[in-house]
């Protein structure tokens, strides 16, 4: 797909992070940018940088994305979706004689899985309605975020894994789904990123964890995941595909 200043685009998780870094690529290229993220002061600062939106949403919950969606239909639609949205506490199955927290569990699922399902479905629902785009006859695009955790999870990390296992579990399927509406579905596994998390370590624990990585030994870079999403939204031999973006890094047990 054609990157022009009548595209639009939904980015969760845009406020900050990887998010924010796809959010800026693809306003670089002349789409109108939804933010989707919980944090009202970074979404609106962003949207205003990049001359985009901003909608408070939830992921987790169906009805608040719903809102949000209505609004941005209502205001042109959407060609190109991005979820970025995604949270990781860490916790062991079992920690101190006390099993894993069954609440914790739950929200990184709904954050993580449900929220990527939820946005992605109605994004998809929306799609359906778009004008052919393309001589293949592409009517949207939706690019989602797992995680290397997906297939490396360490210790710690059962829900977190777990909820990336899911994302990718659903990119075959959800792309076998929408191929007769011309939708393209894609997952990025994101390595070691230098996102807000990781830029808040002190410098030697980052320069340690880029380490770990096999070629370019370093941190990630937000703009080198925005780039790929950006890749993805472009090649249209790209669907139904898990992308591993990762300098070669396998992860240790911890």
């Amino acid at each position: 797909m054609e990157i022009t200043t009548s595209t639009r685009a939904i980015v969760t998780g845009g406020a900050s992070g990887l998010g924010a870094a796809v959010a800026q690529e693809l306003a670089s290229a002349g789409a109108h940018v939804c933010i989707f993220d919980m944090n009202a002061d970074q979404g609106n600062a962003m949207a205003a940088q990049i001359s985009g939106s901003f909608y408070q949403v939830n992921v987790a919950d169906a009805d608040s994305v719903a809102a949000a969606m209505a609004d941005v239909q209502a205001k042109g639609g959407v060609h190109i979706t991005v979820n970025c949205a995604g949270i990781g506490p860490a916790m062991k199955t079992v920690s101190k004689g006390a099993p894993h927290d069954a609440g914790l569990y739950a929200k990184v699922i709904g954050v993580n899985l449900i929220g990527t399902f939820n946005v992605a479905s109605q994004a998809a629902a929306l799609m359906a309605e778009n004008d052919l785009m393309t001589a293949d006859g592409e009517r949207g695009v939706i690019v989602n975020t797992a995680s290397v955790a997906a297939f490396d999870g360490q210790i710690g990390q059962v829900a977190y894994a777990a909820s990336k296992g899911g994302v990718v579990g659903m990119t075959l399927p959800m792309a076998r789904d929408l191929s007769n509406m011309g939708i393209r579905v894609c997952t990025i596994a994101p390595g070691l990123f230098k996102t807000p998390l990781l830029a808040s370590l002190p410098q030697e624990v980052q320069d340690s964890l880029g380490a770990q990585v096999p070629f370019p030994s370093r941190l990630g870079d937000p703009s080198e995941y925005a780039r790929m999403a950006r890749h993805i939204v472009e090649n249209a031999m790209l669907n139904g595909e898990v992308i591993r973006l990762d300098g070669a890094i396998r992860m240790a047990p911890r």
